[in-house]
């Protein structure tokens, strides 16, 4: 027993050893924002008419506020519970919403198989069968728009996300760089404003290198500025009002609100800044581990926070007049410009993290199909959700600025800041009921969660919405049009996949063809892409009909995404049969999830005709899992890579280097080439391009019929791989409405001209 007891203390400690240094880590990417909330939430709470109310017991009222919204919403809701809801370990609006598709079939898009379904990550989370009776359950089913309205609500969640990646960088950059005016007392607000500015700049500007360069930078300075603020939060509770630790009662709340009444609720909007940044926690959750982001959370940024808005308290219950400036005149004189450095790099770091969530929020968007296709670049060779989207950093930045330029004003940008975090916490709250009713089974927790929650978040949203003509409008008309626009890419991609889908070629139609489908096949291989993921495309019967020849093996693939956040490699490929043996056409999906990267290695080609092959072997070997050959090609598929090799005789891979090119470079004439051809041979170097080639392996026991078409797939990749892609176009009919023209005709035609062409395997690029 002793080996076994020492085993799994190692285990133990290396697992703890791990989530130790990934808490570490998450401080910087995760709680960036979240961290320098102290900069603001004091200034923006008693701006207004609550100055008239600037005494010492509304100064402690309004910490004890932050210290219960802090305690209850970042601790209680996100750390307890929605830590636990993540999807194989994927956070975020899209990571719920992708659950209740799952679970709940809330998805749109008529594309779902039976086979997603045996995804070992597709069924994570299901601990008991879903209750298909249940009254909700029958309620959704009955009322088909209510998804559509629930994708409405997370699109609207999401675009408030892109709407923080906006002003976070505002807020943050101006609210750091205005302590200049308490040490400077004439300076400008233009020369803070231009700083301000060039700080923006360079931010957005550095974004195309990747977070990895930076990275490493990110803890210590958050590290370093968490000590600074509890330190300078410590020393202002010993110098200026120890009593103020009274204040965690919440009887200051209620003197409160008895003090300012109304205006004590319309101060909500600024209390609640204490908690931007918090919906991180849940949305990075993928980088770390729930219990890192819990352990760092529990034990350093909760206790820091609290210690320095308590001090700030200490400090403005004996100062009320540097209410204005509050965090920065609460610094001891010797250490003021330390921290000003340590907040001002503390404010990038946070931006820094803002952007690049909205980077994956937009590209999680595309993947389930709710986002016109942008440039996604890969900064990490290592770390694949590390990207960059360069169309999406530049409006961020011009949006930035020009929010910047416009407000000048902390307190309005911070009335906008504080409308965006809020409402995608209270979007998160009614999604996560709906996990608890239909994912987790737990029906009589779900009304609690959303009462106890929802009626607290309800009365923050509520003050937030009061502000909304002093710059709460700027989220909400920036998540519209947003919205608007994701909206539209996703109802225009689901009636063209509709259209597809019913114009199909009917099988019939062309097993009247014969094997020749009536032309001449010659060999090659052709990869005919399409977005169906069943049937042939209509476009298929264009070809027949107006080409006098066409490859001898036709493979229909289709890349697809499912609403899962990854597709291991073993389960990315399913590949059928459409038509008998001797019209040697085969269907292919590539799979991949809403976080997966696709990547060109070289190596598609190469893995499809491997498929292939292990496929034709498969059926053979076992007719009765894949259907006889009179209904092998009825749309049943088959994920190859799972099964076992042993059991398969794979064909044989061998490679050799070709030296074509070099050699026709060497023949001719010309000058140019010449030249180029003596510079390379003085670095001794060749032209050099990698071939794979296939063998059938000798096996007496296998069928004839078999081997013949193993033998017709290798000749067609020796003679070529072709790549087809056919595009339909989606137009209203005159008979349509008004709206459904715009949205079709103008809003999604606009946008398919206008972004980037579609991004199959072969051509996508890091």
């Amino acid at each position: 027993m002793e080996p076994e007891s020492g085993i799994s203390s190692k285990f133990s400690w290396v697992n703890l050893s791990r989530n130790l240094l990934l808490a570490y880590q998450s401080i910087g990417v995760v709680y960036g924002d979240l961290s320098t909330s102290p900069l603001y939430v004091y200034t923006s709470t008693f701006k207004g008419k609550l100055k008239n109310h600037q005494n010492e017991e509304a100064v402690l009222g309004v910490f004890s506020l932050i210290f219960w919204t802090l305690t209850l919403i970042p601790l209680l809701k996100y750390v307890v519970i929605v830590l636990s809801a993540d999807d194989n370990g994927e956070g975020g609006t899209f990571a719920l919403y992708s659950l209740l598709c799952r679970h709940a079939r809330f998805s749109l898009l008529p594309n779902q198989q039976a086979a997603d379904e045996e995804l070992s990550t597709y069924k994570y989370g299901h601990s008991m069968p879903i209750a298909a009776s249940s009254p909700l359950r029958r309620f959704l089913d009955k009322h088909k728009r209510l998804r559509t309205a629930l994708l409405l609500i997370v699109l609207f969640g999401a675009s408030m996300v892109i709407g923080d990646g906006v002003l976070t960088p505002a807020m943050s950059v101006l609210s750091s760089v205005s302590g200049l005016q308490v040490a400077e007392k004439k300076l400008s607000d233009g020369v803070l404003l231009l700083l301000a500015c060039i700080i923006l700049v360079g931010l957005f500007a550095f974004q195309h290198y990747g977070t990895q360069k930076v990275a490493f930078l990110f803890a210590p300075i958050i590290c370093i500025w968490l000590l600074s603020i509890f330190a300078v939060g410590l020393y202002n509770i010993i110098i200026w009002n120890p009593k103020v630790v009274h204040a965690l009662s919440p009887y200051y709340i209620i003197e409160f609100f008895k003090e300012t009444g109304k205006q004590g609720w319309i101060s909500l909007g600024g209390i609640l800044l204490c908690i931007t940044g918090t919906e991180a926690m849940f949305a990075d959750i993928g980088h770390f581990t729930a219990f890192s982001i819990r352990l760092a959370f529990g034990f350093i940024i909760y206790p820091c926070l609290v210690v320095q808005y308590m001090g700030q308290a200490a400090f403005l219950s004996k100062n009320l007049s540097k209410i204005p400036h509050s965090f920065y005149d609460s610094i001891p004189d010797p250490v003021f410009w330390p921290v000003f450095v340590i907040a001002t790099l503390a404010a990038i770091v946070g931006s820094q993290a803002v952007i690049t969530a909205t980077f994956s929020i937009v590209k999680q968007c595309h993947a389930l199909g709710c986002f016109p296709r942008v440039k996604v670049v890969h900064t990490s060779k290592h770390i694949h959700g590390q990207i960059y989207i360069p169309e999406i950093n530049w409006i961020l930045m011009v949006l930035t600025l020009a929010i910047t330029i416009g407000f000048r004003d902390t307190t309005l940008i911070g009335n906008a800041y504080g409308l965006a975090c809020m409402t995608v916490m209270f979007i998160t709250t009614c999604l996560m009921a709906l996990i608890i009713i239909f994912v987790w089974q737990l029906n009589i927790l779900a009304i609690p969660f959303l009462l106890v929650f929802g009626f607290i978040e309800a009365v923050y949203l509520s003050a937030a919405l009061m502000k909304v003509p002093q710059g709460g409008w700027v989220p909400i008309m920036l998540s519209l049009i947003f919205m608007v626009i994701m909206f539209v890419w996703h109802y225009g991609t689901r009636k063209k996949y509709n259209f597809d889908l019913h114009n199909k070629v009917s099988l019939k139609w062309i097993l009247g063809l014969g094997s020749s489908l009536g032309i001449v096949r010659v060999p090659g291989i052709g990869l005919i892409y399409s977005e169906l993921a069943a049937g042939v495309p209509a476009i298929f019967s264009h070809f027949v009909t107006n080409l006098p020849a066409f490859h001898k093996v036709l493979v229909f693939v289709c890349v697809k995404s499912v609403p899962v956040p990854y597709v291991s490699p073993e389960e990315r490929f399913l590949i059928g049969r459409i038509c008998p043996r001797p019209y040697r056409m085969y269907r292919c999906i590539v799979r991949y999830g809403y976080k997966d990267i696709p990547r060109d290695d070289g190596d598609f080609e190469n893995m499809l005709i491997k498929s292939i092959a292990e496929f034709i072997q498969m059926e053979a070997i076992e007719p009765q899992s894949l259907g006889s050959e009179s209904s092998a090609y009825d749309g049943r598929m088959a994920v190859i890579s799972t099964r076992t090799a042993n059991s398969i005789s794979s064909l044989l891979m061998s490679e050799q280097d070709d030296v074509e090119a070099n050699e026709s470079a060497q023949s001719s004439k010309s000058l140019t080439l010449q030249s180029l051809r003596s510079a390379y041979d003085d670095e001794n170097m060749q032209i050099r391009q990698r071939r794979v080639r296939f063998q059938i392996p000798s096996n007496p026991s296998m069928d004839q019929a078999v081997r013949e078409e193993l033998e017709d797939l290798i000749e067609a990749k020796e003679a070529g791989v072709a790549y087809i892609m056919g595009h339909s176009y989606v137009k209203a009919r005159r008979s349509s409405s008004f709206l459904k023209k715009l949205a079709i005709d103008f809003g999604y035609s606009f946008l398919r001209k206008n972004c980037r062409g579609q991004q199959w395997p072969s051509t996508y690029r890091t």
